[in-house]
């Protein structure tokens, strides 16, 4: 066996398309995205006498501690994880990289389901990688447990197979006269963007920047490896999703419905196209994406958990992240930081739900700053 370093582009994404646990976040491709938001791609491919054996998209971000940095293989590396001599082989070049890179540690959350790779979580453990838990919810880098959509049956099948409300919802859209375009332009790209937008201000969660979702067009949609689905009631645009696509697999990425008429249920409607599609392109897979793993309905995501299950998918966790450390020093350090971050964002949130309190205290703030000569508000 032997490291190639920077495969070309065709043999690399081939080799994550055909694998059984090949996602999109490991292909080229995504490497050229995530170099827009600060990310150094970084790809390796392990050949064993001209025969790929595994891959590995690695994503190397510079940190704010004595020129170190981390390295991120999402939903990776792709590989027979059963495999250990090339597992063990992969582990060793990675580590040869992260020293010329001055990585403190690798992290990956590959694509595998917990219950069908327990024996992998005892293997990695072996190695030196340690399980990371962030929670039930979307607290990880990539969501820990999805919804995912077997579509190899026919679609008489498909709407059989969903719950009753569901599919009570899909007719309802087309009857009350939702229409969904899955021929879109880049220009609907941006009636898409207000709706995410309209979206965000309504859920409470953060957006990238309009630019972001333009790379994505030019990296992604224009190559065929995602598409934007646009439902218009009424001569407007009230939803709207972005599906990736790689291999045999589809995933449902982003979503944004407009706060009026969402009655006629545009969303049933855009999944059930999307899942059409899907099948049309040869996909076996619809990935529905990131619920949380706290099934008690009082909770506030249990919403978004009932939408995804009632289209017949299986709820499915994966075997979650593992960190890899090469610095133990660094790297406990940057875990410390992590975690007083983090309870400090826990501390912002729990503030902000005291009724009226922070609305009081900004009030009185201002009133502070402006009665303050040369204060920040003024300069």
């Amino acid at each position: 066996m032997r490291i190639i370093h920077n495969p070309p582009p065709r043999d690399f994404n081939a080799f994550v398309a055909g694998s059984p646990k090949g996602h999109i976040l490991q292909s080229h491709e995504w490497g050229e995205v995530k170099r827009f938001t600060g990310w150094e791609p970084l790809r390796l491919a392990v050949s064993d006498r001209g025969t790929y054996r595994a891959t590995a998209l690695i994503l190397k971000r510079r940190l704010p501690i004595f020129g170190r940095s981390l390295f991120y293989a999402p939903r990776g590396p792709v590989i027979d994880f059963r495999d250990k001599t090339t597992l063990d082989f992969l582990t060793d070049e990675a580590r040869k990289l992260a020293r010329s890179h001055r990585a403190i540690f690798l992290k990956i959350d590959p694509d595998l389901p917990a219950k069908e790779f327990a024996d992998v979580t005892k293997f990695l453990k072996t190695r030196g990688f340690r399980k990371i838990d962030k929670g039930l919810s979307f607290e990880g880098v990539q969501p820990r447990f999805v919804f995912r959509l077997d579509i190899t049956r026919s679609p008489e099948e498909l709407l059989k197979q969903m719950e009753g409300k569901t599919r009570y919802n899909i007719r309802l859209a087309e009857r009350k006269g939702v229409v969904i375009n899955d021929n879109c332009t880049k220009e609907d790209l941006k009636a898409f963007y207000l709706l995410l937008q309209e979206t965000t201000k309504r859920d409470k969660f953060l957006v990238r920047s309009y630019d972001y979702f333009e790379k994505l067009w030019d990296l992604l949609v224009s190559k065929g490896m995602a598409k934007l689905f646009m439902a218009h009631y009424q001569g407007e645009f009230i939803a709207g999703t972005l599906a990736f696509l790689f291999g045999d697999k589809c995933w449902y990425i982003y979503g944004a419905s407009a706060n009026q008429h969402r009655g006629v249920m545009p969303n049933y409607a855009l999944q059930w196209r999307m899942i059409l599609w899907a099948q049309s392109q040869g996909c076996r897979m619809y990935d529905l994406r990131g619920v949380s793993g706290d099934l008690h309905p009082a909770n506030p995501l249990y919403g978004l958990y009932r939408f995804k299950k009632g289209f017949g998918a299986e709820f499915t966790e994966f075997i979650g992240e593992f960190d890899l450390p090469f610095s133990t020093g660094w790297y406990w350090l940057w875990v410390g930081m992590e975690t007083m971050q983090a309870r400090f964002y826990e501390g912002k949130q729990a503030i902000r739900r005291l009724p009226g309190l922070p609305v009081r205290l900004l009030s009185a703030a201002k009133r502070r700053l402006k009665a303050t000569p040369g204060s920040a508000q003024q300069k």
